[in-house]
């Protein structure tokens, strides 16, 4: 009788190479921009965030101490966004990018951001970072 390969327990099992964690259109009120109009009216944000983790800073037990802190990085971006205002989206999109980046265990990082409402012919206008 032959084994079929994919059937083969001698077969190496696939290994995930890359291990990531994301937060996907965190809806923010930001004082942004700088048209007259922008200046002091709180205006919608959507922030996405893709963490890339080195395995060792990958959970590898199912407990709470073990994961990544998904609070860590919605906390933080709200607290930047209420603790002041931003001329343009690259600055807060920086800022964002730095706190992430400087938590043990990041490899790479994604940061996009997107403003829903400004023009009524677009879905969104917005920057992105990337560390790839």
């Amino acid at each position: 009788m032959t084994v079929h390969p994919l059937n083969d327990a001698r077969q190496p099992r696939l290994q995930p190479k890359t291990h990531k964690v994301f937060l996907e259109d965190l809806v923010l009120l930001a004082d942004i921009g700088f048209h007259d109009f922008e200046v002091g009216t709180r205006q919608r944000i959507l922030a996405c965030v893709e963490v890339t983790l080195d395995l060792a800073h990958w959970p590898q037990e199912d407990t709470r101490e073990a994961s990544w802190n998904y609070d860590f990085i919605r906390t933080g971006i709200i607290d930047l966004v209420a603790a002041r205002r931003f001329n343009l989206q690259e600055t807060l999109a920086a800022e964002i990018f730095d706190m992430i980046a400087s938590r043990p265990g990041v490899t790479a990082l994604r940061i996009s951001l997107r403003k829903p409402d400004v023009y009524p012919d677009t879905n969104a206008v917005g920057v992105l970072l990337s560390s790839d």
